[in-house]
């Protein structure tokens, strides 16, 4: 096979697995223009059309995904064997993308690599915070980071965190003329600040549980964020109760900032795993990763 086919044939491929030629071309290293006409070239040489392009997306043709299939597995399968060579060297070495929750970015994952990297100077790590659940093989992350509850059947799962526990809090004058909540129910008659799911336009609902019975309030109040931090921040200026992680606000309670209620209402649950396909073999800098997350409490 002629060196330029090759160079085109993976070009094409990661031009229709990322359905873009901007984000295949970041992902090559060349341009734009480089890359079109590498694709231009191609279908000249083949005499087939390969891509439908349009300036929306760019999707292979009957011909393209007949292509792709056969050649997608096959640079898949070189790219994993090239990552396995790292075995031969002194330690482990490569690239680790991971999508995770911004909370479980701070709270685990971070601690975690400023103790691993130092060791493992070759390894790299991209770290996209989100609070949408995302398919990591579509999006062509090595894993992802996710409550244990959500994690899907055909994933492994590896817990790298304890279990978690909610907690609803409010500044201690928001309660000097309101009397506190004793049920779940009651929160319908208070100020409460929401979290808002971005990528479903609406607003988490506040569950609660107590000797097998499970409670889900729907919450109103004046403002909604989607940032949990941003949500303390305005239950420290007195807008209202808010609901979080227990590890965001134990401080503030203990401080005497805050007051807690509804305390026996918010038992623990499964709480963050790292996640990636049952079908992939983990590189060794992958590896090196999990073990240094792996929850051993």
């Amino acid at each position: 096979m002629a060196r330029e086919n090759l160079s085109d044939l993976l070009s094409f491929a990661t031009v229709a697995k990322e359905g873009s030629f901007t984000r295949a071309a970041k992902r090559l290293g060349i341009t734009q223009s480089a890359l079109s006409h590498a694709m231009n070239g191609l279908e000249a040489r083949l005499g087939l059309q390969l891509l439908n392009r349009s300036t929306r997306s760019v999707t292979p043709t009957e011909a393209g995904a007949r292509l792709l299939r056969v050649v997608g597995p096959q640079f898949e399968q070189i790219e994993v064997e090239l990552t396995a060579l790292t075995e031969l060297r002194d330690k482990p070495a490569g690239n680790i993308r991971i999508t995770a929750p911004e909370l479980a970015a701070q709270t685990v994952l971070w601690p975690a690599l400023r103790k691993l990297l130092p060791e493992y100077p070759d390894i790299t790590v991209e770290v996209v915070s989100s609070d949408v659940r995302t398919d990591i093989v579509a999006e062509r992350f090595d894993a992802g980071i996710r409550v244990g509850e959500y994690v899907e059947k055909d994933m492994v799962a590896v817990c790298i965190a304890p279990p978690m526990r909610m907690a609803v809090v409010a500044v201690p004058a928001y309660f000097a003329e309101r009397s506190p909540p004793r049920e779940p129910e009651d929160l319908t008659g208070h100020r409460c600040i929401n979290l808002a799911r971005a990528s479903r336009g609406d607003l988490f609902p506040w569950e609660f549980e107590r000797a097998g019975r499970e409670v889900a309030v729907r919450v109103a109040g004046q403002v909604a964020f989607s940032s949990l931090s941003l949500i303390r921040e305005a239950a420290l200026a007195g807008l209202g109760l808010a609901y979080l992680p227990e590890q965001e606000v134990m401080a503030d309670v203990a401080a005497g900032r805050m007051v807690r209620v509804l305390e026996g209402w918010c038992e623990p649950f499964p709480s963050y795993h790292l996640y990636y396909p049952s079908r992939r073999q983990p590189a060794p800098a992958f590896t090196v990763l999990v073990e240094a997350l792996r929850y051993r409490g």
